[in-house]
């Protein structure tokens, strides 16, 4: 009776609400900041907030049903979902299947939709790594059997991130499976070792990639070159300055119109702190907050070692996410092509984010 009085609980609001409260933000943010780039571009200022509506639409029913599905099903098809994270991967590099943009072949297209196969990855390597280390056990602190076989699994995906490129990504997962392995009982030297021995090889990436050092210049200076690689992290100090404490309001970002290049995308967060000032960008680093406590409580309270692991992982996902575009935005890092889970315009990032907030409830629920 036990058992099935805890499956069948209701939702977690500490992780519902604020995922709920950020779309409607997102939601806001997206036709804000895109209405007149559609409408000079396309003739319909409602174009892309149409499309993310939809994507809403599919990620919650997506939500709802993997809140209802066991998450130690996912196990049971760890190694399929590993198998056709790579195949997308690889699908990339195939001619008339992988959508170039901008130099890079991140998505895959079929008919007039795209999906970006990395963030099927993220959440693949995060059942892998869950199922893997809890299976291990004590067996984690070894090199052999804790931290050679994640680092080969996690090396294929990174790999093929890089040939996209998408250094930024394979940055993201390189950083996830560090935090991972450490929760997972990893020794810490042998993390730190991993480090030293990955720093002169993306160092290494950086130099042999013009855009990539011109990325870093600017960062290092964008006053530098104002006009050119600077611009955009130029006008997002813009945005946020002038937003002051309540901002200019919705509507009235000025950086939007043709200033911030895709202003609905990577730096939406410029748009909100210009429209909605400092409270508007404190409100959704505490839903953020939030969103990121309610799934670490749900992985800390959960009733194996699996579904900990599962819990806090892609909680990692979503708030490593979260951190490095809100530092991007605000020049602590270089510029990279990253959005802002639930809040930035894209299909892809928003509908797996959405799956793995459900996949969080259901552990939540199974407490």
């Amino acid at each position: 009776m036990t058992e099935k009085k805890t499956a069948d609980s209701g939702y977690d609001y500490m992780i519902l609400v604020p995922a709920i409260l950020l779309i409607t933000l997102g939601l806001i943010a997206v036709y804000s900041a895109s209405s007149n780039l559609a409408e000079h571009r396309l003739g319909d200022s409602y174009y892309y907030l149409r499309k993310q509506v939809v994507f809403c639409l599919i990620g919650a029913g997506m939500m709802i049903v993997a809140r209802y599905v066991p998450c130690t099903l996912y196990a049971k098809a760890v190694y399929p979902l590993l198998l056709i994270s790579l195949s997308l991967l690889a699908l990339l590099f195939v001619p008339g299947l992988g959508h170039r943009v901008g130099g890079a072949s991140r998505w895959l297209g079929f008919g007039g939709a795209t999906f970006q196969p990395s963030e099927l990855a993220k959440f693949s390597l995060a059942v892998y790594m869950a199922y893997s280390m809890s299976k291990k056990g004590k067996d984690m602190a070894t090199f052999s059997k804790g931290l050679m076989p994640h680092l080969v699994v996690a090396g294929l995906f990174i790999l093929l991130i890089l040939r996209q490129p998408d250094l930024g990504t394979a940055v993201i997962i390189a950083a996830w499976i560090m935090i991972s392995l450490f929760v997972g009982g990893v020794r810490m030297y042998q993390i730190i070792g991993m480090i030293l021995l990955a720093a002169p090889a993306l160092i290494w990436l950086i130099w042999q990639a013009d855009y990539r050092i011109r990325r870093m210049l600017a960062f290092l200076n964008p006053w530098d070159d104002p006009r050119g690689i600077g611009f955009q992290i130029i006008h997002s100090f813009l945005a946020f300055g002038s937003g002051g404490i309540f901002g200019a309001g919705l509507g009235n970002s000025k950086q939007k119109l043709f200033y911030l290049p895709e202003p609905h995308t990577d730096f939406a967060l410029s748009i909100i702190g210009e429209e909605l000032g400092l409270v508007g960008v404190a409100s959704v680093i505490f839903l953020f907050g939030m969103l990121i406590t309610g799934g670490i409580r749900a992985g800390l309270k959960a009733k194996d070692l699996y579904s900990t692991y599962l819990a806090v992982g892609l909680t990692a996902f979503i708030g490593l996410q979260v951190l490095i575009n809100m530092a991007v935005v605000m020049g602590l890092l270089p510029t990279k092509g990253l959005t802002l889970p639930l809040i930035s315009y894209g299909g892809s990032s928003l509908l797996i984010t959405l799956a793995s907030i459900g996949v969080l409830l259901n552990i939540s629920s199974r407490n």
